[in-house]
């Protein structure tokens, strides 16, 4: 089966090698998500035309070495002028339709596992306000540089039929998504998320990226969270997301065979939550 996709996105770091890293690892995301293999991708790249070319060859280095860490190829691409870069990739992977993985295919009963913490919205926002701390931002670069391979791996061994990265929408509109269209209701332990170190203090400055809130407006609704949950927390929740990792649904009797397959390959995850029979919430988040 073919998978196709694509995501390009402007600069969130400053340092160019990382962008184009960052944006190859989160273009390829969508196809891990489903979980194929990316074979092939294209570059979209929009730069100005002043941009000098030392900086513009090492967005470029980011995406190809993040590409073949993928085991893919980049076939081509185009690129245009545009008064701020927007770099990004068109994905093609195949999968086998047994090891499809849809947002639509989780089931009552099933255990939700979370592959990379959340907070690159608010980390990276406080960066570009100069009040980030040097170490939160290498660790949530380090984050979102990370393929998404191991877990997409990880997930069709165990065969997990349900999952969806977690991105702009961020952890809570991401999970939304898969619970409408799966009719079920995601029961979400706030205590078990893990959150990038750092976050939780921009959090209670309320450094937030836009997005952010667009979040709240979209998906607030269909969210209950126990009263006991702050403000802050709850934001960081709907914080939109840049490369994070895959929310995977699995049975019950799948989930020891995720974890060895996760432990075999050096990679991370937590368990979040549960699916449970379709409610009045969507999500619904306690402590």
């Amino acid at each position: 089966m073919l998978v196709v996709t694509t995501d390009f996105f402007t600069p969130i770091v400053d340092d160019a090698y990382s962008y184009g890293a960052i944006a190859a690892a989160n273009s390829l995301s969508d196809v891990y998500a489903m979980g194929a293999r990316p074979v092939l991708a294209l570059n979209i790249v929009a730069l100005p035309p002043k941009l000098p070319l030392a900086l513009s060859s090492e967005i470029m280095r980011g995406m190809a070495e993040k590409v073949r860490e993928a085991g893919a190829v980049i076939a081509g691409g185009h690129t245009i002028q545009d008064q701020e870069p927007k770099v990004g990739l068109a994905v093609v992977g195949f999968t086998h339709p047994d090891h499809l993985m849809t947002k639509a295919g989780a089931m009552p009963g099933d255990v939700l596992v979370l592959t990379k913490p959340l907070g690159t919205g608010c980390i990276t926002t406080a960066a570009k306000n100069d009040k980030a701390r040097p170490g939160d931002v290498s660790g949530a670069i380090d984050w979102m540089a990370r393929l998404n391979r191991d877990a997409a791996e990880a997930a069709v061994e165990a065969g997990a039929r349900a999952a969806t990265d977690i991105t702009g929408f961020g952890f809570l509109g991401h999970a939304s998504e898969l619970a409408r269209a799966s009719g079920v209701t995601l029961h979400i332990d706030f205590e078990r998320v893990p959150l990038l170190e750092g976050a939780r203090d921009y959090a209670r400055q309320w450094i937030f990226p836009g997005g952010s809130t667009a979040n709240v407006e979209a998906f607030a609704e269909g969210v209950r969270f126990d009263t006991a949950i702050g403000d802050a927390e709850r934001m960081l929740l709907f914080d939109a997301q840049t490369s994070g990792g895959l929310l995977v649904a699995l049975a019950p009797d799948r989930v020891a065979i995720f974890e060895r397959a996760m432990r075999a390959r050096g990679a991370t995850w937590w368990t979040v939550g549960r699916v449970e029979q379709r409610e009045d919430a969507l999500i619904v988040v306690s402590r």
